[in-house]
């Protein structure tokens, strides 16, 4: 990923929101919400780390032989998993002369925009592992896929319930290893690929719709990050923790400079006459992936499943 550092709103960039004689309208992009910050558990943190102990074996209770036999032991055990808080933030500078001279209120209009785009970094990094931080665990596709809980778009042809078992098989390797699947997030094309599903009488099948998949609630979110190695990813989302140590902030600065990755200067904002809206938010990302006694092995045990497509 390339560092940028001189970016600006210049007035090019803002001369559709200049005043002019004819009347105008400004249209505001549909801002997506965060299928992280959405759909995972929200662990608050104090602190830049949180342990979390999960436990990791079974007890076992045994018949005791006869009235005089002996009582046997067990154990459990724990181990520690952890929440890394790490920051991702944005500085967006902008001239005070444009900033004057636009029609409209530029920060309430960018800021939910700004949200949108640090959202959408904090989705990458956690389903694709896009510059994900080493401190944080395997991203969930790499991990799905290390724990075999993979299923082929189109292994089923459309006699033998076509996309619609194809969901409904990968559902069933989450559920092999101990999960209850709760949520599912798909690529927009499943909306045509779901509104397409018929049995071989022409009738819809009433199992799966545009909206939902044997009773299991489907959002269409991060658009444009769908690969064929990840279509859908489905699971249980209360196994995702999401530590939260500072929710999304934002600050206007007009005394600062902004700097390169060699520290030259590329904005004084004070000399220049400029202002930045900078939004800041530290989050933490981990997997609880509890032990159970439908899949006791970890390795082989995890939440979530994902749908590919190796032949488009």
């Amino acid at each position: 990923m390339v560092d940028v550092y001189n970016s600006v709103i210049s007035r090019s960039d803002a001369a559709a929101q200049m005043p002019e004689d004819v009347g105008a309208e400004l249209t505001r992009a549909v801002v997506e919400q965060s299928a992280a910050l959405t759909l995972f558990r929200h662990v608050p943190m104090s602190r830049a780390q949180q342990r979390m102990p999960v436990i990791s074996a079974l007890p076992t209770a045994y018949f005791v032989n006869g009235d005089t036999g002996l009582k046997q032991t067990t154990e459990a055990a724990w181990t520690n998993k952890y929440l890394d808080a790490e920051e991702i933030a944005v500085i967006v500078p902008i001239p005070e002369a444009v900033l004057d001279d636009a029609a409209f209120d530029v920060w309430g209009s960018i800021r939910p925009l700004l949200a949108e785009a640090a959202g959408r970094t904090l989705d990458a990094a956690i389903f694709f592992g896009t510059n994900k931080p080493a401190s944080w665990p395997s991203a969930i596709v790499t991990a799905a896929t290390a724990a075999g809980n993979t299923y082929e778009r189109g292994t089923n042809a459309q006699a033998a319930g076509g996309v619609a078992q194809d969901i409904s098989n990968l559902m069933a390797l989450v559920e092999a290893d101990g999960y209850d699947v709760n949520g599912i997030i798909a690529s927009r094309a499943y909306r045509g690929l779901l509104r397409t599903q018929r049995a071989t009488t022409g009738q819809t099948l009433p199992e799966v719709s545009v909206g939902d998949a044997y009773g299991v609630n489907i959002t269409y979110p991060m658009r444009g990050m769908w690969t064929t190695a990840a279509e859908v990813i489905l699971g249980d989302f209360g196994e995702g923790l999401l530590g939260v140590r500072q929710d999304w902030t934002y600050k206007v600065l007009d005394q600062a400079v902004i700097q390169d990755g060699t520290g030259a200067i590329v904005y004084n904002l004070a000399q220049q006459d400029m202002v930045a809206l900078r939004i800041v938010g530290r989050f933490a990302f981990q997997v609880a992936n509890v032990i159970n006694r439908d899949q006791p092995v970890d390795a082989n045990r995890y939440p979530f499943g994902v749908m590919t497509n190796t032949t488009p």
